[in-house]
């Protein structure tokens, strides 16, 4: 998330301002280039931190199957069939 924010900044150095002082005038241009190789960089890094994840989220499951292992569970059920209709648990 905290990349997202980040591309605004990293289009502003695409943009070349130059300031003419003699005639007074500013100019302000775009590159077009820099601007693709900067969202593509963060394009990039974004798709490298979601695969640390995916990577850190695989290792927490194996850790915590390795502690747990499997789990055997005994369910009896058995159905009063008495007219009395509360919940015996």
């Amino acid at each position: 998330m905290r990349i997202l924010l980040a591309v605004p900044l990293l289009l502003v150095t695409a943009c070349n301002v130059n300031r003419d002082a003699e005639n007074g005038t500013t100019t302000v241009s775009f590159d077009e280039n820099t601007a693709k190789n900067a969202v593509e960089d963060a394009g990039q890094a974004a798709e490298n931190i979601g695969g640390a994840i995916a990577n850190d989220v695989d290792q927490a499951a194996d850790k915590v199957q390795n502690k747990v292992g499997d789990v055997d569970v005994d369910v009896n059920v058995s159905r009063d069939t008495g007219e009395d209709h509360t919940n015996h648990q």
